[in-house]
Protein backbone atom coordinates (compact mmCIF):
# COMPACT_ATOMS: atom_id res chain seq x y z
CA UNK A 1 0.00 0.00 0.00
CA UNK A 2 1.29 3.44 -0.84
CA UNK A 3 2.47 5.50 2.06
CA UNK A 4 0.01 8.47 2.47
CA UNK A 5 2.83 10.56 3.82
CA UNK A 6 4.71 10.36 0.49
CA UNK A 7 3.85 10.58 -3.18
CA UNK A 8 4.61 7.89 -5.76
CA UNK A 9 8.15 9.20 -6.18
CA UNK A 10 8.99 9.00 -2.52
CA UNK A 11 8.72 12.73 -1.81
CA UNK A 12 6.48 14.51 0.68
CA UNK A 13 2.84 15.14 -0.28
CA UNK A 14 2.12 18.18 -2.43
CA UNK A 15 0.23 19.92 0.36
CA UNK A 16 3.31 19.74 2.58
CA UNK A 17 5.73 21.13 0.02
CA UNK A 18 6.72 24.78 0.16
CA UNK A 19 5.27 26.61 -2.84
CA UNK A 20 7.78 27.57 -5.48
CA UNK A 21 8.39 31.28 -6.09
CA UNK A 22 6.60 30.90 -9.42
CA UNK A 23 3.45 29.45 -7.82
CA UNK A 24 3.56 32.04 -5.04
CA UNK A 25 3.66 34.82 -7.62
CA UNK A 26 0.74 33.24 -9.51
CA UNK A 27 -1.20 32.93 -6.27
CA UNK A 28 -0.72 36.61 -5.50
CA UNK A 29 -1.74 37.51 -9.06
CA UNK A 30 -4.86 35.38 -8.76
CA UNK A 31 -5.78 37.22 -5.54
CA UNK A 32 -5.35 40.54 -7.36
CA UNK A 33 -7.66 39.40 -10.15
CA UNK A 34 -10.22 38.20 -7.58
CA UNK A 35 -10.14 41.59 -5.86
CA UNK A 36 -10.67 43.33 -9.18
CA UNK A 37 -13.74 41.23 -9.99
CA UNK A 38 -15.73 44.04 -8.35
CA UNK A 39 -15.21 47.77 -8.76
CA UNK A 40 -13.55 49.67 -5.93
CA UNK A 41 -16.83 51.36 -5.01
CA UNK A 42 -18.63 48.01 -4.89
CA UNK A 43 -15.90 46.46 -2.74
CA UNK A 44 -16.02 49.46 -0.40
CA UNK A 45 -19.79 49.16 -0.10
CA UNK A 46 -19.65 45.39 0.51
CA UNK A 47 -17.01 45.86 3.22
CA UNK A 48 -19.26 48.40 4.94
CA UNK A 49 -22.25 46.06 4.61
CA UNK A 50 -20.36 43.22 6.25
CA UNK A 51 -19.06 45.40 9.08
CA UNK A 52 -22.58 46.53 9.93
CA UNK A 53 -23.90 42.97 9.78
CA UNK A 54 -21.03 41.67 11.95
CA UNK A 55 -21.61 44.46 14.51
CA UNK A 56 -25.32 43.56 14.70
CA UNK A 57 -24.41 39.90 15.21
CA UNK A 58 -22.08 40.79 18.12
CA UNK A 59 -24.70 42.96 19.80
CA UNK A 60 -27.26 40.16 19.38
CA UNK A 61 -24.91 37.47 20.70
CA UNK A 62 -24.92 35.56 17.42
CA UNK A 63 -22.11 33.95 15.43
CA UNK A 64 -21.45 34.76 11.76
CA UNK A 65 -20.62 31.13 10.91
CA UNK A 66 -22.14 28.99 9.71
CA UNK A 67 -24.43 31.26 7.64
CA UNK A 68 -27.95 31.04 9.00
CA UNK A 69 -30.82 32.23 6.74
CA UNK A 70 -33.08 32.79 9.74
CA UNK A 71 -30.50 35.09 11.33
CA UNK A 72 -30.10 37.03 8.09
CA UNK A 73 -33.89 37.38 7.87
CA UNK A 74 -33.94 38.87 11.37
CA UNK A 75 -31.20 41.32 10.37
CA UNK A 76 -33.17 42.45 7.32
CA UNK A 77 -36.18 43.16 9.52
CA UNK A 78 -33.98 45.03 12.01
CA UNK A 79 -32.59 47.27 9.25
CA UNK A 80 -36.09 48.34 8.24
CA UNK A 81 -36.91 49.37 11.80
CA UNK A 82 -33.65 51.20 12.41
CA UNK A 83 -30.55 49.91 14.16
CA UNK A 84 -29.28 51.66 17.29
CA UNK A 85 -31.32 54.78 16.66
CA UNK A 86 -30.47 55.03 12.96
CA UNK A 87 -33.07 55.76 10.33
CA UNK A 88 -34.50 52.73 8.47
CA UNK A 89 -32.74 52.04 5.19
CA UNK A 90 -34.35 52.04 1.75
CA UNK A 91 -35.27 48.78 0.03
CA UNK A 92 -32.51 49.38 -2.54
CA UNK A 93 -29.93 49.79 0.24
CA UNK A 94 -31.23 46.68 1.97
CA UNK A 95 -30.88 44.63 -1.21
CA UNK A 96 -27.34 45.92 -1.63
CA UNK A 97 -26.54 44.93 1.97
CA UNK A 98 -27.85 41.43 1.35
CA UNK A 99 -25.68 41.21 -1.78
CA UNK A 100 -22.66 42.31 0.28
CA UNK A 101 -23.37 39.70 2.96
CA UNK A 102 -23.75 36.96 0.32
CA UNK A 103 -20.52 38.03 -1.35
CA UNK A 104 -18.57 37.79 1.92
CA UNK A 105 -19.98 34.37 2.72
CA UNK A 106 -18.96 33.14 -0.74
CA UNK A 107 -15.43 34.41 -0.15
CA UNK A 108 -15.36 32.36 3.05
CA UNK A 109 -16.42 29.21 1.19
CA UNK A 110 -19.81 29.11 2.95
CA UNK A 111 -22.45 30.40 0.50
CA UNK A 112 -25.71 31.76 1.87
CA UNK A 113 -28.94 30.37 0.41
CA UNK A 114 -31.03 33.48 -0.30
CA UNK A 115 -33.87 31.33 -1.66
CA UNK A 116 -34.51 30.03 1.85
CA UNK A 117 -37.95 31.11 3.02
CA UNK A 118 -36.53 32.92 6.06
CA UNK A 119 -34.85 35.36 3.64
CA UNK A 120 -37.03 35.30 0.51
CA UNK A 121 -40.38 35.74 2.27
CA UNK A 122 -39.08 38.43 4.62
CA UNK A 123 -37.56 40.34 1.70
CA UNK A 124 -40.77 39.98 -0.33
CA UNK A 125 -42.77 41.40 2.55
CA UNK A 126 -40.34 44.29 2.97
CA UNK A 127 -40.58 45.13 -0.74
CA UNK A 128 -44.37 45.07 -0.58
CA UNK A 129 -44.53 47.29 2.49
CA UNK A 130 -41.69 49.73 1.90
CA UNK A 131 -40.77 49.76 -1.81
CA UNK A 132 -40.66 53.20 -3.42
CA UNK A 133 -39.82 54.39 -6.93
CA UNK A 134 -36.04 54.64 -7.40
CA UNK A 135 -34.64 58.03 -6.46
CA UNK A 136 -33.11 59.56 -9.58
CA UNK A 137 -30.76 62.50 -9.72
CA UNK A 138 -31.99 65.65 -11.42
CA UNK A 139 -30.82 65.92 -15.02
CA UNK A 140 -28.64 68.90 -15.89
CA UNK A 141 -29.24 70.38 -19.33
CA UNK A 142 -26.87 72.28 -21.62
CA UNK A 143 -28.00 75.78 -20.59
CA UNK A 144 -27.74 74.81 -16.94
CA UNK A 145 -24.27 73.35 -17.51
CA UNK A 146 -23.13 76.65 -19.05
CA UNK A 147 -24.36 78.48 -15.95
CA UNK A 148 -22.46 76.01 -13.75
CA UNK A 149 -19.25 76.48 -15.74
CA UNK A 150 -19.57 80.25 -15.33
CA UNK A 151 -19.43 79.90 -11.52
CA UNK A 152 -15.88 78.50 -11.65
CA UNK A 153 -12.71 80.57 -11.58
CA UNK A 154 -10.32 80.60 -14.52
CA UNK A 155 -7.40 79.39 -12.39
CA UNK A 156 -5.87 75.91 -12.71
CA UNK A 157 -8.37 74.30 -10.36
CA UNK A 158 -11.27 75.97 -12.13
CA UNK A 159 -10.04 74.87 -15.57
CA UNK A 160 -9.68 71.28 -14.34
CA UNK A 161 -13.21 71.33 -12.91
CA UNK A 162 -14.60 72.91 -16.10
CA UNK A 163 -13.05 70.08 -18.09
CA UNK A 164 -14.53 67.49 -15.72
CA UNK A 165 -18.04 68.91 -16.03
CA UNK A 166 -17.89 69.40 -19.80
CA UNK A 167 -16.46 65.95 -20.53
CA UNK A 168 -18.81 64.27 -18.07
CA UNK A 169 -21.80 65.87 -19.81
CA UNK A 170 -20.69 65.52 -23.43
CA UNK A 171 -19.53 61.94 -22.90
CA UNK A 172 -22.49 60.91 -20.75
CA UNK A 173 -19.97 59.40 -18.35
CA UNK A 174 -20.33 57.89 -14.93
CA UNK A 175 -18.29 59.70 -12.30
CA UNK A 176 -16.01 56.66 -11.88
CA UNK A 177 -15.39 56.69 -15.64
CA UNK A 178 -14.37 60.36 -15.54
CA UNK A 179 -11.74 59.99 -12.84
CA UNK A 180 -10.61 56.60 -14.18
CA UNK A 181 -9.25 58.11 -17.41
CA UNK A 182 -5.53 58.08 -18.20
CA UNK A 183 -3.59 60.06 -20.78
CA UNK A 184 -2.96 56.89 -22.76
CA UNK A 185 -3.28 53.09 -22.64
CA UNK A 186 -1.45 50.96 -20.05
CA UNK A 187 -0.22 53.93 -18.04
CA UNK A 188 -1.53 52.97 -14.60
CA UNK A 189 -2.80 49.92 -12.74
CA UNK A 190 -6.01 51.53 -11.51
CA UNK A 191 -7.02 53.28 -14.74
CA UNK A 192 -10.28 52.26 -16.41
CA UNK A 193 -9.79 54.02 -19.74
CA UNK A 194 -7.74 56.48 -21.74
CA UNK A 195 -8.04 59.39 -24.16
CA UNK A 196 -6.93 60.23 -27.69
CA UNK A 197 -7.15 63.77 -29.03
CA UNK A 198 -7.59 64.26 -32.78
CA UNK A 199 -6.80 67.71 -34.19
CA UNK A 200 -9.05 69.43 -36.69
CA UNK A 201 -8.84 67.80 -40.13
CA UNK A 202 -7.13 64.67 -38.80
CA UNK A 203 -7.47 61.48 -40.82
CA UNK A 204 -9.49 59.54 -38.28
CA UNK A 205 -9.89 56.60 -40.64
CA UNK A 206 -6.20 55.81 -40.29
CA UNK A 207 -6.38 55.65 -36.49
CA UNK A 208 -6.28 52.41 -34.55
CA UNK A 209 -9.19 50.03 -35.23
CA UNK A 210 -9.48 47.00 -33.00
CA UNK A 211 -12.68 45.47 -34.36
CA UNK A 212 -15.59 45.88 -36.71
CA UNK A 213 -17.61 47.28 -33.78
CA UNK A 214 -15.17 50.17 -33.44
CA UNK A 215 -15.46 50.97 -37.15
CA UNK A 216 -19.27 50.83 -36.93
CA UNK A 217 -19.33 53.09 -33.87
CA UNK A 218 -17.23 55.74 -35.63
CA UNK A 219 -19.45 55.55 -38.73
CA UNK A 220 -22.56 56.05 -36.57
CA UNK A 221 -20.95 59.04 -34.89
CA UNK A 222 -20.02 60.53 -38.26
CA UNK A 223 -23.60 60.12 -39.48
CA UNK A 224 -25.13 62.05 -36.57
CA UNK A 225 -22.51 64.80 -36.43
CA UNK A 226 -21.58 65.34 -40.08
CA UNK A 227 -22.11 69.07 -39.62
CA UNK A 228 -18.83 69.25 -37.73
CA UNK A 229 -16.99 68.55 -41.02
CA UNK A 230 -14.28 66.64 -39.16
CA UNK A 231 -13.32 69.27 -36.60
CA UNK A 232 -11.45 66.57 -34.75
CA UNK A 233 -12.27 65.80 -31.15
CA UNK A 234 -11.74 63.50 -28.23
CA UNK A 235 -11.93 59.70 -28.32
CA UNK A 236 -12.39 57.91 -25.00
CA UNK A 237 -11.78 54.19 -24.62
CA UNK A 238 -13.53 53.10 -21.44
CA UNK A 239 -13.91 49.85 -19.54
CA UNK A 240 -17.33 50.45 -18.00
CA UNK A 241 -20.00 48.36 -16.32
CA UNK A 242 -21.03 46.71 -19.59
CA UNK A 243 -17.51 46.18 -20.94
CA UNK A 244 -15.27 48.17 -23.26
CA UNK A 245 -16.74 50.96 -25.35
CA UNK A 246 -15.54 54.00 -27.27
CA UNK A 247 -17.06 57.44 -26.70
CA UNK A 248 -16.48 60.26 -29.17
CA UNK A 249 -16.73 63.88 -28.06
CA UNK A 250 -16.69 66.56 -30.74
CA UNK A 251 -15.36 70.07 -30.36
CA UNK A 252 -17.74 72.77 -29.18
CA UNK A 253 -18.43 76.23 -30.56
CA UNK A 254 -16.78 78.19 -27.72
CA UNK A 255 -13.41 77.56 -26.02
CA UNK A 256 -15.05 78.46 -22.71
CA UNK A 257 -17.37 75.45 -22.91
CA UNK A 258 -15.72 73.12 -25.46
CA UNK A 259 -14.83 69.87 -23.64
CA UNK A 260 -11.81 69.23 -25.87
CA UNK A 261 -10.40 72.77 -25.57
CA UNK A 262 -10.87 72.76 -21.79
CA UNK A 263 -9.13 69.39 -21.50
CA UNK A 264 -6.24 70.51 -23.69
CA UNK A 265 -5.82 73.64 -21.57
CA UNK A 266 -5.88 71.62 -18.33
CA UNK A 267 -3.28 69.17 -19.65
CA UNK A 268 -1.03 71.95 -20.91
CA UNK A 269 -1.14 74.15 -17.79
CA UNK A 270 -1.08 71.17 -15.43
CA UNK A 271 1.80 69.60 -17.38
CA UNK A 272 0.00 66.29 -17.59
CA UNK A 273 1.06 63.89 -20.32
CA UNK A 274 1.21 60.51 -18.60
CA UNK A 275 -0.83 58.66 -16.00
CA UNK A 276 -4.09 59.82 -14.37
CA UNK A 277 -5.83 62.57 -16.33
CA UNK A 278 -7.63 64.35 -13.48
CA UNK A 279 -5.60 64.93 -10.31
CA UNK A 280 -5.81 66.82 -7.02
CA UNK A 281 -4.25 70.27 -6.71
CA UNK A 282 -2.49 71.29 -3.50
CA UNK A 283 -4.13 74.24 -1.77
CA UNK A 284 -0.88 75.63 -0.35
CA UNK A 285 1.37 75.79 -3.38
CA UNK A 286 -1.02 74.94 -6.23
CA UNK A 287 1.05 71.94 -7.27
CA UNK A 288 -0.58 69.15 -9.26
CA UNK A 289 -0.45 65.76 -7.56
CA UNK A 290 0.52 62.52 -9.29
CA UNK A 291 -2.45 60.77 -7.70
CA UNK A 292 -5.92 60.28 -9.16
CA UNK A 293 -8.98 62.25 -8.11
CA UNK A 294 -11.70 60.22 -6.39
CA UNK A 295 -15.17 59.97 -7.87
CA UNK A 296 -16.54 61.80 -4.82
CA UNK A 297 -14.95 64.97 -6.17
CA UNK A 298 -17.22 64.79 -9.23
CA UNK A 299 -20.35 64.47 -7.09
CA UNK A 300 -19.31 67.36 -4.83
CA UNK A 301 -18.37 69.48 -7.85
CA UNK A 302 -21.77 69.00 -9.49
CA UNK A 303 -23.57 69.81 -6.24
CA UNK A 304 -21.45 72.89 -5.55
CA UNK A 305 -21.76 74.42 -9.00
CA UNK A 306 -25.48 73.60 -9.31
CA UNK A 307 -26.11 75.42 -6.04
CA UNK A 308 -23.93 78.37 -7.08
CA UNK A 309 -25.75 78.61 -10.43
CA UNK A 310 -29.14 78.70 -8.71
CA UNK A 311 -30.49 75.61 -10.48
CA UNK A 312 -33.81 74.41 -9.02
CA UNK A 313 -34.08 77.44 -6.80
CA UNK A 314 -37.58 76.31 -5.80
CA UNK A 315 -36.02 73.63 -3.58
CA UNK A 316 -34.34 74.10 -0.22
CA UNK A 317 -30.56 73.89 -0.11
CA UNK A 318 -30.69 70.44 1.46
CA UNK A 319 -33.10 69.19 -1.20
CA UNK A 320 -30.92 70.60 -3.95
CA UNK A 321 -27.84 68.88 -2.56
CA UNK A 322 -29.71 65.58 -2.60
CA UNK A 323 -31.15 66.23 -6.06
CA UNK A 324 -27.83 66.65 -7.88
CA UNK A 325 -24.84 64.36 -8.21
CA UNK A 326 -22.39 62.88 -10.68
CA UNK A 327 -25.20 61.10 -12.54
CA UNK A 328 -26.89 64.44 -13.25
CA UNK A 329 -24.40 65.01 -16.09
CA UNK A 330 -25.08 61.60 -17.62
CA UNK A 331 -28.84 61.98 -17.27
CA UNK A 332 -28.71 65.46 -18.79
CA UNK A 333 -27.12 64.29 -22.02
CA UNK A 334 -29.52 61.36 -22.38
CA UNK A 335 -32.53 63.57 -21.64
CA UNK A 336 -31.61 66.36 -24.06
CA UNK A 337 -30.01 64.54 -27.01
CA UNK A 338 -32.44 64.83 -29.95
CA UNK A 339 -31.17 61.75 -31.80
CA UNK A 340 -32.26 58.16 -32.17
CA UNK A 341 -32.44 56.12 -29.00
CA UNK A 342 -29.98 53.54 -30.34
CA UNK A 343 -27.25 56.18 -30.66
CA UNK A 344 -27.80 57.35 -27.08
CA UNK A 345 -27.74 53.76 -25.82
CA UNK A 346 -24.42 53.09 -27.57
CA UNK A 347 -22.92 56.38 -26.35
CA UNK A 348 -23.86 55.69 -22.73
CA UNK A 349 -22.92 52.01 -22.88
CA UNK A 350 -26.30 50.72 -21.72
CA UNK A 351 -27.00 47.01 -22.09
CA UNK A 352 -30.68 47.55 -22.93
CA UNK A 353 -32.90 50.28 -24.41
CA UNK A 354 -35.01 50.22 -21.25
CA UNK A 355 -32.11 51.57 -19.19
CA UNK A 356 -31.64 54.40 -21.70
CA UNK A 357 -35.33 55.30 -21.50
CA UNK A 358 -35.03 55.79 -17.75
CA UNK A 359 -32.67 58.68 -18.41
CA UNK A 360 -34.82 60.25 -21.10
CA UNK A 361 -37.52 61.12 -18.60
CA UNK A 362 -38.00 64.81 -19.45
CA UNK A 363 -37.44 64.69 -23.20
CA UNK A 364 -40.30 62.32 -23.99
CA UNK A 365 -42.75 63.29 -21.23
CA UNK A 366 -46.27 63.78 -22.67
CA UNK A 367 -44.91 63.58 -26.21
CA UNK A 368 -47.40 60.81 -26.89
CA UNK A 369 -50.93 61.62 -25.69
CA UNK A 370 -52.90 58.40 -25.41
CA UNK A 371 -55.88 60.31 -23.97
CA UNK A 372 -56.41 62.22 -27.23
CA UNK A 373 -55.50 59.17 -29.27
CA UNK A 374 -58.31 57.28 -27.56
CA UNK A 375 -60.79 59.98 -28.53
CA UNK A 376 -61.21 61.87 -25.26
Amino acid sequence: MADPEHDDHGGPPLAARAPSPHLAALSEKARDYARNARSQNTRRAYESDWRQFAAWLRRSGLDPLPPDPQTVGLYLAACMHGVRGREPVSVATLERRLAGICWHYRQRGAPLDTSDRHISTVLAGIRRAHARPPAQKEAIFADELLAMLATLEMDLRGIRDRAILAIGFAGGLRRSEIVGLDCGPDQSEDGTGWIEIFPSGADVSSARKDSADVSSARKDFADISSASNNDGGLLLTINGKTGWREVEIGRGSSPLSCPVALLETWMRLGRISHGPLFRPIARKNGGVSTNRLTDKHVARLVQKTALAAGIRGDLTEGERRRAFGGHSLRAGLASSAQIEEAHVQKHLGHASPEMTRRYQRKRDRFRVNLTKAAGL
